[in-house]
């Protein structure tokens, strides 16, 4: 199968390379003339009402081109604070652009609760057929921010089946194995492989 993933980040990409070409299946970005697709996103719905606005955009827009048939994938995560009740969620990314990483360290500090977890959902649809998936990994916020490699929120979060490290001191191979995202596309490559019902 030939999956399209509509993300701008290549490291999402190269994780859903990971779990699919092993099963023969091929992952490369969505691009449509010459562009990745920027999508609206009701992120106060939360991050499966982004994820299924994402998919149903994304399969209008390949409607009646050379890409229709694909198979399409999408996916929303977000960190979410035991503290503070489905926050940031979705708006992660805009609420660390806001405060940066910093600023949620200052929070969760205030609150006491250090406790957290990253969210995962993925929707894959290929020709009538629709497939989803969560992933979460649970782990605690960090006093201060650790490490440069991967993306977000990774300096500050230490996942509960690492070493004590945080995801930003990790390198990407060991937090590829324990990612919520990893985890996400396992469960969609799991339902690709069980019988259809």
């Amino acid at each position: 199968m030939r999956i399209l993933f509509a993300t701008g980040n290549e490291n999402k990409i190269a994780e859903a390379r990971e779990v699919f070409e092993p099963l023969g299946h091929t992952v490369e970005g969505l691009i449509i003339d010459g562009h990745r697709p920027n999508f609206d996103e009701p992120k106060d719905l939360g991050i499966e009402a982004v994820a299924e606005a994402k998919i149903s955009q994304a399969l209008a827009l390949i409607e009646g081109s050379e890409l229709q048939g694909s198979a399409i994938l999408v996916e929303d995560s977000g960190i979410f604070l035991d503290a503070f009740p489905e926050w940031p969620g979705a708006e992660s990314s805009d609420v660390e652009r806001d405060i940066g990483l910093e600023g949620i360290i200052q929070r969760v500090n205030q609150s006491g609760e250090r406790g957290t977890e990253y969210r995962a959902v993925a929707i894959l649809s290929s020709e009538n057929q629709v497939w989803k998936s969560q992933g979460v990994c649970r782990g605690t916020i960090s006093n201060r921010p650790l490490g440069s490699n991967g993306f977000g929120y990774d300096p500050i979060f230490i996942p509960d089946e690492g070493d004590g490290r945080t995801f930003g001191e990790l390198s990407n191979e060991v937090k590829n194995q324990i990612s919520h995202r990893k985890k996400v596309m396992e469960g969609l490559s799991n339902l690709l492989k069980s019988p259809s019902r």
